[in-house]
């Protein structure tokens, strides 16, 4: 969710591809998930009702091998989610809604271009959200990735419904389980989101009011400021990275380009070093991909 500063939180939020695999069989680990769901708190008919006949999606392992952030260049990925024609639908949409962003911005101090940014680039302004139920595609990428994070994330959906908010048939989103027109992560949802009116539980999926002013509490809550630059320019020195077995010495200008370094294991799983780096440059290293 916001490519810069949601990675923890959102969902389109770029999820990083693993390389160990599951060994363990499906119905025992979904066996101790459960286990642990009930023992964090959530009802045994919640339980059930949200993981009782699960099995592995493998239209979610599918996607989670191949996202396109990972196989495409940032060429091609930016020409995608930055067509003139989205430009023109965030036009229309500001149209649209431009009292509600007002009143958003008043209340939050975050303007309305950066709210536009975000809903236009997570959901194309709610018309994307995903139809996956967030619990089923949780618990595949949990048991998939052997990840106690996404673990986590299924018992957060399971409060979702246990405190009232939503059932788990509406609980849809993204194969990463991103949710909603934010694309917020269950565990987001519970800490940010809010009901703009304030008469009701949060509704991230069909109120636009709900979803926007969901956003830009996320945006408060991490300390925004409304005069700060979104980016500034960074020169960082050349720097030899940790040498693997046929491994080159990446220059930080080169990364992203057609290179050596487009496949050197220093790019790949190497920390930044110390300094100020040139974040762009480092987008796609894991752990900053969504930058």
């Amino acid at each position: 969710m916001f490519r810069r500063m949601m990675l923890a939180g959102l969902g389109s939020a770029l999820v990083l591809p693993q390389a160990g695999r599951a060994a363990q069989p499906f119905p025992e680990f979904l066996a101790q998930l459960q286990a642990r769901a009930r023992a964090a708190g959530i009802p045994e008919r919640i339980v059930m009702a949200s993981t009782g006949n699960l099995t592995p999606n493998q239209d979610v392992i599918k996607l989670d091998h191949h996202q396109a952030e990972f196989t495409l260049t940032w060429a091609q990925y930016s020409s995608r989610v930055l067509s003139q024609t989205r430009i023109a639908n965030g036009k229309a949409k500001y149209a649209q809604v431009r009292s509600l962003l007002a009143a958003i911005t008043s209340r939050y101090g975050v303007s309305a271009d950066v709210m536009l940014g975000i809903w236009a680039l997570e959901t194309n302004f709610g018309a994307n959200q995903g139809d996956f139920n967030v619990i089923d595609a949780l618990t595949t990428l949990a048991w998939d990735r052997q990840s106690h994070y996404f673990g986590n994330e299924v018992i957060k959906a399971m409060t979702i419904v246990a405190r009232g908010d939503a059932p788990v048939a509406n609980l849809l989103g993204s194969y990463a389980g991103a949710m909603g027109q934010p694309q917020f992560m269950p565990s987001t949802y519970l800490t940010t989101a809010v009901s703009f009116s304030g008469n009701h539980a949060p509704d991230i999926w069909n109120s636009d009011a709900d979803a926007l002013a969901s956003m830009a509490n996320y945006l408060a809550k991490a300390g925004w400021q409304a005069d700060a630059p979104s980016s500034e320019p960074v020169l960082a020195r050349p720097v030899s990275m940790p040498r693997w077995p046929g491994a080159k010495t990446c220059r930080p200008s080169a990364i992203g380009k057609n290179s050596a370094c487009s496949a050197c294991p220093a790019r790949r799983s190497s920390p930044p070093p110390p300094g100020r780096l040139a974040v762009a440059r480092w987008r796609r290293r894991p752990g900053l991909s969504g930058l």
